[in-house]
């Protein structure tokens, strides 16, 4: 099945709720090739990616790797590494930046104190351009690459980002697909002006809910009910919801959004595959995929 056919049977797939979850990102500066599972098959020593991977598990804190886009310089694998901490959780986000020589003092860092929000003064605050961090993994997916390396290859040229290539984050059939820091909205289906367009709004304290796939802080139906209060209400400011845990009813999700001032909407989230198969990633057979549907959004006093 050639690309193109792959893409365009995910065309209208809906996006919300399908971002990978992380309450904290570490992202790593790693140049040269990436493998399949870039953490353990790159050119960063495979023993420190699998004790990153096992120090992240369970804590909230997600580690990926990211290179700068176009050929990296011959003597890349001497310099420091650049290294992105965020946390995204709404009113208490942040982004901070530090460079290491030896990637291995990352495993002093305290990953549960991480995903719970607190750097403990690591690193320095990042006041740049908002990070624009484009799936570009082609060992894993060549979606990834066919479509993603062109979008950083253009926003590195002038995009009114930092851009960046970053390895896994979900979601291939969605390529190009990146996300966005220090806010962690991630999004699929990008383009150049897209992209632009979701900077300019993160500059003026907005969000951009097209082409949204959510916020890696909350889980799946967590991601679709937030998306669709914003939709419903127009509210742009990141900080603005929160989502409350929810039970089930049946089949369904049962998620509460709390705005800060006060307001509290019921949203019913259907987790379904039910709908047409369609391959996961590029080159992958078709098979039912889980979606998020939201049903109703309902105010409450």
């Amino acid at each position: 099945m050639s690309m193109c056919a792959t893409a365009s049977w995910t065309r209208e797939e809906p996006l919300a709720g399908t971002a990978a979850t992380a309450i904290t990102w570490l992202l790593l500066e790693q140049p040269g090739p990436w493998g399949p599972q870039a953490l353990t098959g790159s050119r960063l020593d495979p023993v420190l990616g699998d004790a990153l991977e096992s120090a992240a598990r369970g804590t909230g804190v997600r580690v990926a790797l990211i290179r700068r886009p176009g050929r990296p310089a011959a003597d890349a694998a001497d310099r420091p590494r650049r290294v992105y901490l965020a946390h995204t959780r709404p009113g208490h986000s942040w982004l901070r930046e530090l460079r290491v020589r030896d990637p291995r003092q990352l495993l002093a860092l305290d990953f549960p104190r991480l995903g719970a929000g607190e750097h403990d003064g690591t690193g320095d605050p990042y006041h740049g351009d908002p990070l624009a961090l484009v799936c570009t993994n082609g060992r894993r997916d060549r979606c990834c690459a066919l479509l993603g390396r062109p979008l950083a290859a253009e926003l590195a040229a002038g995009g009114g980002v930092s851009a960046w290539e970053i390895t896994h984050i979900g979601g291939h059939r969605f390529a190009p697909t990146l996300l966005m820091l220090p806010h962690g909205y991630a999004y699929g289906r990008a383009s150049a002006p897209l992209v632009k367009e979701v900077a300019t709004a993160l500059r003026e304290g907005r969000v951009v809910t097209r082409h949204c796939r959510g916020r890696s802080v909350w889980d799946r139906p967590g991601q679709a009910a937030e998306l669709a209060v914003r939709e419903l209400t127009g509210e742009e400011d990141p900080d603005a919801l929160t989502v409350e845990a929810g039970g089930t009813q049946g089949a369904a999700a049962a998620v509460t959004v709390r705005h800060t001032d006060g307001r509290r909407w019921a949203v019913t989230v259907d987790q379904a595959a039910d709908g047409p198969a369609l391959p996961a990633s590029c080159g992958a057979a078709p098979q039912p995929q889980s979606r998020m549907t939201v049903t109703a959004v309902r105010p409450l006093p």
